[in-house]
């Protein structure tokens, strides 16, 4: 039973978000009753346009799906690389300068706040369509991310650590591949592999506005009014993250035995 305090917490926050809701929908015209009326023509189409879905296991959409999961895998593993170096800068930690590691916590922030979506939109006009606008924005978004986060990793160690290699003439080298990374390889590991589940789904998104693997095809069924082979390829995708996502889970824990 809930005493009388949590009851009253419960009560202001199920008010709060009821009015947010209702302001919202007044703001932006949404009409929730429009769609509960129309859930049935959204139900038709599903199953009679969609289900039943058809595999189709062609070269083209066989080497697509390949191109998206090695586009997530490059493009996680060029920006932790990048992400590594930044982060020993953008540490107050380690960083030589206060004013570069605000610097460089800025731009990681500035950069992380833009999806890759649009990250993708910008570079199609000095790019162009292609698989190299897609890996160019899922490296900006993932270095941004990963900078962010291995900076947070970086700040847990202990500053009586860093201060006692540095007191016995450490180098600034020797502090970082002594005691630094050592410390923090599993957690640069652990926020690796989180990124590389996101790059999974963000190449086939970024995919179906140009930038190559298996978003453009979908984009192309999707086009063509091919729903039910449309629908094949979205479980393709889907089991193709739920395998990454269960492998990544493993390899976490097996980092932090």
């Amino acid at each position: 039973m809930m005493n009388r305090q949590e009851l009253y917490v419960c009560r202001t926050m199920a008010g709060i978000l009821l009015l947010s809701f209702l302001i919202a929908t007044y703001y932006t015209g949404f009409d929730p009753m429009a769609v509960l009326l129309h859930l049935g023509e959204a139900w038709t189409f599903l199953t009679e346009d969609f289900l039943p879905p058809r595999f189709q296991f062609t070269p083209v959409i066989l080497e697509s799906l390949a191109v998206t999961v090695a586009l997530a895998i490059s493009s996680a593993s060029v920006a932790a690389v990048l992400a590594a170096g930044a982060a020993v800068l953008g540490s107050e930690l380690l960083s030589p300068s206060k004013a570069l590691a605000a610097a460089v916590r800025g731009t990681a922030t500035f950069l992380r706040n833009i999806p890759t979506l649009v990250w993708a939109f910008i570079l199609f006009s000095s790019l162009g369509v292609g698989t190299g606008v897609g890996f160019t924005a899922l490296v900006i978004t993932s270095f941004a991310f990963m900078t962010r986060t291995f900076i947070e990793v970086i700040d847990e160690i202990p500053a009586g650590v860093v201060e006692s290699l540095t007191a016995v003439g450490a180098s600034f080298w020797e502090r970082i591949f002594q005691c630094v990374f050592p410390s923090c390889i599993t957690g640069f590991i652990s926020w690796y592999l989180y990124c590389l589940e996101v790059n999974i789904r963000s190449s086939t998104i970024v995919g179906m506005v140009g930038g190559g693997g298996i978003g453009m095809v979908l984009l192309s069924y999707l086009k063509a009014f091919k729903y039910a082979e449309a629908s094949g390829i979205i479980l393709m995708i889907a089991v193709i993250v739920i395998l990454v996502d269960r492998l990544t889970d493993f390899l976490r824990k097996k980092a932090a035995e």
